[in-house]
């Protein structure tokens, strides 16, 4: 792409006026309107129209998206440097957090099940509070990453999660231990919407590959979690023929020789809390400059934008105000421009319960009036009713696998010879592969010719496959081998799913949508053991894998009736 020389602050006089010497009919207006015309062809032939997601040309972007991809233009000028290069790590650790929580807790549960003594009928509330938390975090950091920007989101969810952390492994009250998990679940819930956006949003284009490249992160954040459990629980655990104290006599199992699981959550804390660190007080993020686009402050946007590249060690930006300011003229010659505003005038509203109402509905408004965009397309409406059952199948699927696979595998004895290492050395081999999957779904995205949708496509439809073969299972290697089969293919297919999603979406909506299909996705896995348990015969389930192989291949329709590609293409 060109360099250009921006627009001279003596044309912005031009353009502030140029409404004034339009009503005075001179022959100077018309000379001024020529002017900025030929400003905004320039700055339309920046930007290629194959470049635009949905075959628009730059005339046929609204006034946000033409800034938007200008944005864009000077990212990609100035290249991946080292404020990006920060961003990605530190939103990385993110998604770590998200999976080495999730994990911890799928680790734990069994420790605590014997030192409280909770029924196999309970235990699953630990789940159930924690995947409960994930849903409302999702749901609600997803809309406020829209609402109050970014910056504030980024480094809340890993807070919260730090607090109730460290707090988790301090009672040993049951009910309270599921609160715990489910305020954890609250801050962690809102970690994958939020990075990803965030990433998305200050990545040059030609370096998207790492929006799937982020999801490496999450096997590396399983495997840390098992890793840490295998050198503490089995080490600082009850024998496994002990009986809680709160139900036995001595000896029994209490809190003084079962610390290895409090041990566990106490590190992940420790690690999360560095992680708050870093993000809040060693590295200095600046507000999105999409989100203060999306929000009128075109000043500020750009402000950013000359920060990065200061901090780059980079040449400035030559985008200025002055082109924004050229574009809303150009806007305004729009017939009809602003005929939708309110009018103003008539009878003042001197009732106080009208002033309340007007106010209220005035402030839900400016809160929420950002998601009617969500619904005002029909390609968007068809891309989110997509994505939502692509999101709920999935997690569907391997919500299923990952609490009914350990029980038919127990159920089928091939465990029983295995001691407690040997359980958790098993969770490293199934999950450690799961890296070399995310690396091939951020080669495909940056890459690969091949469509990244069709590669979506394959790798679910083949995690499907993975979970039908699962009842071949009748040995520990065969259970380690099928589990990571599945696992590999699911890393694959999340990945590029979790990168495609933000980029199919605008900025003023993009939070609040990445967070209500990943909400979706966890009202699904909530639900999937529930239904599980309906055709759960221990050993004998094929049920279960094929409610799991089943919601595998729907998520793969799904993404097959996407309605287009975003790869290499500008995000607005």
């Amino acid at each position: 792409m060109s360099e250009r020389k921006p627009l001279a602050p003596s044309k912005l006089r031009n353009v502030e006026t140029a409404e004034d010497m339009v009503s005075g009919g001179s022959s100077s207006s018309n000379m001024s309107r020529q002017e900025i015309r030929a400003k905004v062809d320039e700055l339309a032939s920046l930007i290629p129209d194959e470049s635009i997601v949905g075959d628009k040309t730059f005339a046929e972007l609204s006034l946000y998206e033409k800034k938007s991809v200008l944005i864009n233009r000077e990212l990609d000028q100035m290249g991946m440097g080292r404020y990006q290069w920060c961003i990605f790590t530190l939103c990385g650790l993110g998604y770590f957090l998200d999976l080495c929580w999730a994990q911890a807790f799928g680790l734990v549960g069994s420790a605590i099940q014997q030192e409280l003594g909770i029924p196999d009928s309970e235990i699953g509330d630990l789940s159930t509070a924690f995947n409960t938390g994930l849903c409302v975090g999702a749901f609600g950091w997803g809309l406020l990453v829209d609402i109050v920007g970014r910056r504030w989101c980024f480094n809340l969810t890993c807070l919260l999660s730090t607090i109730f952390g460290f707090i988790f492994a301090a009672p040993s009250n049951y009910g309270f231990i599921c609160f715990l998990s489910a305020m954890i679940g609250l801050g962690v819930g809102g970690n994958v919407p939020i990075d990803a956006t965030i990433t998305l949003e200050f990545l040059p284009t030609k370096n998207r590959y790492l929006l799937a490249a982020l999801s490496t992160f999450q096997p590396i954040g399983t495997v840390t979690a098992s890793v840490i459990a295998f050198g503490l629980i089995p080490k600082y655990s009850c024998d496994s023929s002990l009986r809680s104290c709160n139900i036995s006599e001595a000896p029994c199992c209490s809190r003084s020789n079962n610390m290895g699981w409090r041990y566990t959550i106490l590190v992940i804390g420790i690690l999360t809390l560095s992680i708050f660190l870093l993000r809040f007080a060693i590295f200095k993020f600046r507000e999105s400059p999409k989100y203060l686009l999306s929000k009128g402050h075109d000043a500020h946007a750009l402000d950013v934008i000359h920060s990065i590249a200061k901090f780059n060690r980079r040449p400035p930006p030559s985008l200025t105000l002055e082109d924004f300011r050229a574009l809303e003229f150009e806007e305004q010659q729009i017939p009809n421009y602003g005929s939708q505003a309110p009018l103003i005038g008539g009878q003042a509203h001197t009732d106080t319960v009208d002033l309340a109402k007007n106010v209220a509905i005035g402030g839900f408004k400016k809160a929420f009036g950002h998601l009617k965009g969500l619904f005002k397309e029909k390609m968007y409406i068809w891309l989110f009713v997509s994505l939502a059952i692509a999101y709920m199948a999935l997690f569907w699927s391997f919500s299923l696998a990952g609490y009914f696979l350990p029980l038919i595998l127990k159920a089928k004895g091939i465990d029983a010879n295995g001691s407690v290492a040997d359980v958790y050395r098993s969770y490293v081999w199934i999950y450690l592969p799961g890296v070399t999957a995310t690396l091939a779904a951020a080669w495909v995205t940056g890459f690969s010719q091949f469509g990244r949708r069709w590669m979506m496509v394959i790798s679910s439809a083949l995690m499907g496959i993975a979970l039908a073969l699962y009842q071949l299972v009748d040995s520990r290697a065969g259970n380690i081998g099928f589990n990571a089969m599945e696992y590999w293919f699911q890393s694959l297919y999340a990945a590029l799913l979790y990168a495609y999603t933000p980029e199919a979406f605008p900025a003023t909506f993009r939070g609040s949508a990445c967070g209500m299909l990943s909400t979706l996705g966890r009202i699904a896995s909530i639900l999937a053991p529930v239904a599980g348990g309906t055709v759960y015969h221990g050993s004998d389930s094929p049920g279960v894998l094929w409610l799991a192989a089943g919601g595998a291949w729907l998520s793969t329709l799904a993404i097959a009736f996407l309605p287009y590609e975003t790869n290499r293409k500008q995000t607005m």
